[in-house]
């Protein structure tokens, strides 16, 4: 029976003590799978994937890899907070972004009511036109 990629990575990495780099894990594997040169640039990526999903490995920052069993969960485990407190606040938003910001909604912003008859759907001058004395009557009742 033909083993999965994956499979032979576990194989490599538990036999090893200590972390190691993906470029050698790949090695070994697209070796003990026989992949030819094309093969391997074809199923690097999926590979990647694989072990990414995988639980049993853990990267370990620096494209080192390792068996997660190895590891305290302190030691691997990324906190969301740390993540996303790099993300400016509403008041760290520093004037000029502001102005830019106000600039560019300001083409979304609608006319003035009292300006706004002159102008029409698309946003060009509306032409003028006079209303008859009839109109205006029929518009008064």
């Amino acid at each position: 029976m033909e083993r999965s990629l994956i499979e032979i990575a576990y194989e490599y990495v538990s036999g090893k003590k200590t972390s190691s780099s993906f470029k050698d894990i790949w090695a070994y594997v697209a070796k003990e799978a026989e992949l030819t040169a094309e093969e391997a640039a074809k199923r690097i990526s999926r590979f990647y994937t694989n072990l990414m999903l995988d639980g049993r490995f853990v990267t370990l920052g620096e494209n080192e890899w390792d068996l997660r069993v190895r590891h305290t969960f302190d030691k691997v485990h990324i906190d969301m907070k740390d993540v996303y407190s790099d993300v400016d606040s509403e008041d760290e938003i520093d004037s000029e972004e502001k102005e830019e910001e106000d600039e560019y909604n300001a083409a979304f912003t609608e006319p003035d009511s009292e300006n706004s008859d002159n102008f029409n759907i698309d946003g060009n001058e509306a032409e003028k036109t006079e209303e008859s004395p009839a109109e205006d009557e029929e518009e008064n009742n």
